[in-house]
């Protein structure tokens, strides 16, 4: 059944986001107005009027911008992505609802972050410029078997335990760190729970899945560099604010940190999502990690799957017709404790997962 009448503005829009959203909304009907810029201060008003907007990882839901909207006509955001680290929830809280897309493919990220072990463990991306060139020599190109190596996952939500089973696959011996472990479901899969210093302090490979927070702000930082397997390869496709990239840079340069593998900066706004080919790289320290020889930056795109962006147009889609039409927030993020809801929570309905009084908030 097709929505009726029901507008969405569309913020950071790109072509593959044009495409998979405008297949998907042949089911729905939605009044689409696609722009290629950032939601952000300087930009809201272009959201003036419409039912909906629709957001993505960089764009900024400050107090500005939440309450321009809900002043505005604005019901309810739309977040295509699983994080939510960039919504002012104080602001928004009692204004506008905010919805996201949880699970539009663990697999899609967990394989990513394989793709980026092996390409720094075997150094393929060398290996490609070397041979295109005309150069077949292999020094410099050592790696290390995974099999028998020890894996540290942060975080075992969908993407985590995809990526569990994949280094499994491997041969690898998986610790992992959660806050809210699930014991029967490690025991069944054969991996270990253990504390943070524990996993920092055995780990060969060390792969980021947790949301940003301001309990994981900078959970990578100089202290707990200093406790880190030497040479140790450390990913991060969650988000860029768990590594604080100036601690990076120095265990890079000492050598503490072998490798590392960056789908995500904190600073990456300005620059990921974009072309800058023509461009100085005015990020200083962007552009010292792209002179070392072994990391690997990718421009936060460990979600670009055609099956990823599918289930994220439909998602997000299902999510604003449960809104409109159902009186249901399907996937909503309750502003009184900060994090997911139950599904099918009724519109106004406290969330019964929060603190039991949300009416000091």
């Amino acid at each position: 059944m097709k929505t009726k009448n029901r507008t969405l503005a569309f913020f950071d829009a790109k072509p593959y986001d044009r495409r998979s959203f405008d297949l998907a909304n042949q089911d729905f009907g939605y009044e689409i107005t696609y722009f290629d810029t950032k939601l952000n201060s300087a930009t809201v008003e272009l959201a003036s009027g419409f039912d909906a907007a629709c957001a993505f990882v960089n764009d900024t839901l400050d107090k500005h911008v939440v309450e321009y909207l809900a002043e505005h006509g604005t019901g309810i955001i739309a977040l295509r992505c699983a994080g939510y680290n960039n919504v002012d929830f104080e602001a928004a809280f009692g204004k506008i609802h905010a919805v996201r897309v949880p699970a539009y493919s663990p697999y899609a990220v967990a394989e990513h972050a394989t793709a980026l072990i092996l390409t720094l463990n075997r150094k393929i991306h060398k290996a490609y410029n070397r041979v295109r060139e005309g150069n077949f020599a292999i020094h410099g190109l050592v790696g290390f078997d995974m099999h028998g190596k020890t894996a540290g996952v942060v975080g075992t939500g969908a993407i985590g335990r995809s990526l569990i089973s994949i280094l499994q696959g491997f041969g690898m011996k998986v610790l992992a760190y959660d806050p809210f472990p699930n014991q029967e479901y490690a025991a069944e899969k054969g991996f270990t729970y253990v504390d943070l210093p524990q996993l920092y302090k055995q780990s060969d490979i060390i792969s980021l899945h947790c949301p940003l927070t301001p309990e994981t702000k900078y959970m990578i930082n100089e202290t707990t560099i200093s406790t880190l397997k030497d040479g140790v390869m450390l990913i991060n496709t969650g988000r860029g604010g768990l590594i604080d990239t100036k601690a990076l840079i120095s265990g890079l340069k000492s050598g503490k940190i072998g490798a590392a593998g960056l789908d995500v900066y904190e600073e990456e706004s300005d620059y990921f999502f974009e072309d800058r080919s023509t461009e100085m790289i005015a990020d200083d320290v962007l552009a010292r990690l792209l002179t070392f020889p072994n990391v690997l930056i990718t421009s936060h795109q460990a979600f670009l799957t055609h099956d990823a962006l599918k289930n994220i147009a439909s998602t997000t889609l299902n999510n604003l017709k449960d809104y409109f039409e159902e009186n249901r927030l399907t996937n909503e993020i309750c502003y009184q404790c900060q994090s997911p809801c139950p599904k099918d929570k009724p519109v106004g309905e406290p969330c019964f997962k929060g603190p039991a009084d949300h009416s000091k908030k």
